[in-house]
């Protein structure tokens, strides 16, 4: 660029070598930003991906999350119960092929009492936030219950309890406490979560059932049928927790000031039969109920050979009449 005497000298091979050189790093620059760009929208597709497919995981709920239940079939041509089963109503289902085996005016209005609490039960954990949410039982539940001679589970006013203990303390003992303390809890009122019942019972198809409360306390529009309480008992077991709480035995709730070492809940059902008292056949859980109207009843479950059944037995003015009603069912009727 400078001759031997210092003065410049403009040389068109240098100005072209270094001109070459600026554009081979800009070329290189370009491809740089070029791979770096399409890198970077590789992952966010890779992010976005995975947020789409996070989000439909938890928003969508599965198939196997939604309990449904067919009406049964074969009312019609079902065998009709023998004088040696006293109760006025009653069925017997087969599960595996919903078909009514046996039965007795199933299809008719009666009084469900307690046995109604298989559908709290269902409402209540459909939906409860949590288990462990605490609720206070309050004198404004227990005095009309102590009143109408209702059964309770044993809670006492101002006792915090969990949701938890209130769904077992409304089967095992069929505490009436429990399932208005429930429906306040849940749905801040009886008359809200009575609403829920009979929207559920809509839901299932139910052809003859209407609940005025979550108990079973006796009133002329809360009403059932032997067929239709099968079918609330039916869709109960489909729901893990709903069944393991109808083939409960014992549960102790959980400790309070009121009660240092919990309450022990009984269930009713197996307080009067162990479960195997039929050659090959276990009678695995269920709900009994009794009111002066509707007089003793049962809604149990059953398995045989690898088959479920439900029986139902209503109406029958001795209580162990109603469990010896569902004893001869199981022995006489099953295949």
């Amino acid at each position: 660029m400078f001759d031997n005497k210092g003065k410049f000298e403009f040389n068109f091979r240098t100005f072209y070598i270094f001109l070459s050189v600026i554009v081979c790093i800009f070329i290189l620059f370009g491809l740089y930003l070029i791979i770096k760009s399409a890198e970077d929208d590789s992952v966010l597709v890779d992010q976005t991906e995975s947020m789409t497919t996070d989000t439909i995981s938890i928003e969508i709920p599965t198939e196997e999350n939604i309990i449904t239940v067919d009406y049964p079939s074969g009312l019609d041509e079902a065998v009709k119960f023998d004088s040696t089963i006293a109760s006025k109503y009653a069925v017997l289902i087969d599960l595996t092929d919903n078909k009514v085996i046996a039965q007795r005016d199933a299809d008719k209005k009666m009084y469900p009492a307690s046995m109604t609490k298989i559908m709290t039960l269902i409402v209540a954990v459909e939906n409860m936030n949590s288990l462990d949410d605490k609720f206070t039982m309050t004198y404004e539940i227990l005095n009309p219950l102590i009143n109408a001679d209702a059964s309770r589970a044993g809670f006492e006013e101002n006792e915090t309890i969990t949701i938890k203990d209130m769904l077992y303390g409304s089967i095992l003992p069929s505490g009436a406490d429990a399932t208005v303390g429930l429906a306040e809890a849940i749905c801040g009122s009886e008359e809200n979560f009575v609403s829920l019942m009979n929207e559920k019972a809509n839901e299932m198809g139910l052809h003859n059932t209407h609940f005025t409360n979550t108990s079973g306390l006796h009133d002329e529009n809360h009403y059932s049928t032997a067929l239709d309480m099968a079918v609330i008992l039916n869709y109960a077991i489909q729901d893990d927790l709903c069944r393991e709480i109808l083939s409960t035995y014992q549960y102790t709730t959980s400790k309070t000031k009121e009660h240092p070492e919990g309450i022990l809940l009984e269930s009713t059902m197996f307080s009067r039969m162990y479960g195997d008292e039929v050659e090959n056949v276990k009678i695995e859980g269920g709900k009994t109920g009794y009111t002066s109207e509707a007089q003793h009843c049962i809604a149990s479950f059953a398995s045989k050979d690898n088959k479920e059944y439900i029986a139902v037995a209503a109406k029958e003015d001795d209580k162990w009449g109603s469990v010896y009603d569902i004893f001869d069912i199981y022995e006489k009727y099953l295949p």
